[in-house]
């Protein structure tokens, strides 16, 4: 033992001294990843139960930290107090959960050993964010290269960590975020982007420029110039406080008093950890209004609606918020789209599928919460097991009988038939179940929900078609701060096939009447500026916010992470577009006070629509023509 000690001892005597900045090196990886170092002094910035995080000499290269994680517990770690400058040996590592391969790598020192108090009483002074050193706001990384940058399919065709490329921390965030990786910085002024995370984590972003801000506080995904979405490089979790309190419950756009904390990596994400919980300074008030749009009674003007109502049951404790939203915050819709109602036993998986009373349950809490509306439903019951998400959620539909039905001479369609569009010796468009499903045994539906196609008529007898749609989630992406670039997408090639298909029905409905008036709108799980997963729609259908003038930044539907997002979405035909449209987002859940106060992961939407009148275009020497409309599609 005494030997091995000498050995020990004689080594750490005849090794270099070594910088931190020689440790951190100016890519993601470290040049002395493996290599036992010696003499590395720093000053202590910051500790936690599993070692502590120190500062050396800053370098001039704003590409290399001067911090650095030590990972270990021994007695002469633990007794060192934040101030201390020291110096010790151990293994520099690149080190990252095997749980979770597509992390990007923590440089760390471990092994900590010849520990040597030197001095006490240091101060650190921490890198003011927005003003010694400022997050850019464009790419994610030099490796997010597609028409859609970090959208961009295909994707994970590159590891970040395996090209290691130089960083360019004033072009890139990953870059930026790691070339401050165990340094102490200062957030000023910051400001929440939304609720916390399962693990307490908030987004937030600083006093300094950003992308995509919209009234509420929040960032929106938005393109940028070149056509490129921003990917909020700008914005950076708050991870669990080292001192153990707790971080505040966030909601979009509530702000804090100046935050200091260590830049790391865990958990997917380039984090700040807080030296001590953030103080709120404000709290937004919880003030959505009510949609302006209204119904008119004028038989060719329609309000169409859109809710996710995330998994209501006939015993869901939201039912009643579901209703006072529909009634009250958008006016009783003439149509409203649903998704996610639950069977009649909920999400137990006992084989019942029909939802009569859900809807039953939902149309009555609506009538309650506005007196005198009245809504009528239908049931298409799908086939046990075979329509993806929690048990029993599905797409349905609901209307008011004195504004519009469903055209008639046709029967209801059943879980596994195929409506199709029907031509009449008239003339006019019709499908061969009314409702129906659309290909619902094609494999882009493959444990996913099938879309529900209606054909109505107004009060006057004027035609329109529908299409609510349900698209696969985006379960098993990777993190946008993760090692796969451009990142996972998930399952975006099934969305592109359930578009398709969704796209080619429509386009069969247009061919046979290309002044026909159709409406699609649904849940679809991913942003127009994916355009590589709408591209068939591109030549069919129009955008609604494009028609009616929705500024890009309010267009969001949904929080998560550093992003408001809109990821449902209402489209219609050229007829409708030209007609002239109108939409509005109405954040009753993304502005809640708290996950527990939403009704709802989604906002509801509502629209205003004329699916008849004038509009329609001459159809004289051709069967179909491309819309030409003046608004683009994104």
């Amino acid at each position: 033992m005494h030997c091995c000690l000498a050995v020990l001892c004689t080594l750490f005597a005849l090794g270099t001294a070594t910088t931190i900045s020689e440790i951190k090196g100016h890519s993601f990886l470290s040049p002395l990843a493996g290599k036992v170092v010696y003499d590395v002094t720093g000053v202590v910035t910051a500790k936690d139960r599993y070692g502590l995080w120190m500062a050396g000499e800053p370098s001039d290269d704003e590409r290399i930290s001067n911090g650095l994680r030590v990972f270990g517990s021994a007695t002469a770690i633990r007794s060192t107090k934040v101030g201390d400058k020291i110096s010790l040996s151990g293994t520099v590592t690149e080190y990252r959960q095997a749980a979770r391969p597509d992390d990007i790598f923590l440089t760390e020192l471990i092994y900590p050993a010849n520990v040597i108090h030197r001095s006490s009483g240091h101060k650190v002074t921490p890198a003011v964010l927005g003003y010694d050193r400022t997050p850019p706001t464009g790419p994610l990384s030099s490796l997010d290269v597609g028409p859609e940058g970090w959208l961009s399919v295909p994707n994970n065709l590159t590891l970040l960590t395996t090209v290691n490329a130089t960083l360019q921390p004033n072009l890139y965030g990953l870059d930026f975020w790691e070339s401050l990786e165990g340094q102490l910085v200062t957030i000023p002024n910051p400001v929440a982007l939304d609720f916390p995370s399962w693990m307490g984590a908030i987004w937030v972003r600083g006093n300094w420029p950003v992308q995509g801000l919209n009234k509420r506080g929040g960032l929106t995904i938005v393109d940028g110039g070149d056509g490129v979405p921003y990917a909020h490089s700008e914005a950076i979790p708050l991870g669990r406080p080292l001192d153990d309190s707790r971080n505040p419950m966030s909601m979009v756009g509530m702000t804090f008093e100046n935050i200091t904390g260590i830049v790391t990596y865990q958990f997917g994400f380039y984090t700040i950890l807080p030296l001590t919980a953030p103080a709120v300074v404000s709290t937004p008030d919880y003030d959505p209004l009510p949609a302006s749009i209204i119904a008119t009674g004028e038989p060719c003007e329609l309000t169409i609606g859109d809710y996710n109502v995330e998994n209501m049951s006939p015993r869901s404790r939201h039912i009643s918020k579901v209703a006072d939203h529909i009634a009250n915050y958008l006016n009783a819709p003439d149509i409203m789209f649903v998704q996610e109602i639950q069977a009649d036993s909920g999400s137990t998986d006992n084989g019942v599928v029909i939802a009569d009373k859900t809807l039953a349950a939902l149309t009555s809490a609506i009538a309650r919460a506005r007196p005198g509306t009245n809504y009528e439903f239908i049931n298409i019951p799908p086939v046990d097991n075979m329509d993806g998400g929690k048990p029993g959620s599905n797409i349905r539909v609901a209307w008011r009988p004195e504004r519009v039905s469903l055209l008639g001479g046709s029967p209801i369609g059943n879980a596994t038939q195929s409506t199709e569009v029907i031509k009449g010796k008239d003339g006019k468009v019709s499908f061969s179940l009314n409702p129906g499903r659309i290909e619902p045994g094609n494999s882009a539906w493959e444990e996913s929900r099938k879309p529900l196609a209606a054909a109505w008529q107004t009060a006057n007898g004027a035609r329109f078609y529908t299409v609510n749609v349900h698209f696969s989630s985006k379960r098993d992406s990777s993190s946008s701060h993760g090692n796969a670039r451009p990142p996972v997408n998930g399952h975006s090639e099934r969305r592109t096939h359930q578009v398709n298909v969704t796209a080619d029905f429509i386009s069969s409905i247009l061919e046979r009447d290309i002044n026909a008036s159709v409406v699609l709108a649904g849940d679809m799980n991913e942003y127009v500026q994916t355009r590589s997963v709408f591209r068939a729609l591109e030549d069919v259908m129009f955008d609604i916010n494009d028609v009616s003038g929705v500024p890009p930044v309010e267009r969001y539907t949904y929080v998560y992470e550093q992003h408001t997002q809109e990821i449902d979405h209402v489209f219609v035909s050229d007829a409708i577009a030209r007609r002239g449209t109108e939409v509005e987002h109405v954040h009753v859940n993304t502005w809640a006070r708290s996950v527990s106060e939403r009704a709802s992961d989604h906002d509801p939407t509502v629209a205003r629509v004329r699916v008849c009148g004038s509009g329609e275009r001459d159809t004289v020497g051709s069967d179909m023509q491309q819309p030409l409309g003046p608004w683009p599609f994104l």
